[in-house]
């Protein structure tokens, strides 16, 4: 469980960066020592996303926004 690389993909016009930083958080607080980084990336048309290690765990166009579920992803994908 390391050398795990989180992305967060948000949309930066709709203001998605305050749900980036809480999915950041909850991950960094989680896996602190079991990821290499959890790193955000800027986008936008509506996009948030959690990627590890390139894979999609979490897509907002898929999944209610639910940062417990998506740690519960995180933690499976690790």
């Amino acid at each position: 469980m390391s050398d795990a690389e989180v992305e967060i993909e948000y949309c930066v016009p709709c203001g998605f960066l305050d749900r980036a930083l809480d999915i950041q958080r909850a991950v960094l607080q989680n896996f602190g020592e079991s990821v290499d980084r959890a790193a955000l990336v800027t986008g936008d048309h509506g996009v948030l996303d959690v990627r590890v290690d390139g894979d999609s765990v979490w897509n907002k166009e898929d999944d209610e926004y639910d940062v417990d579920e998506i740690v519960r992803r995180v933690k499976s994908a690790l």
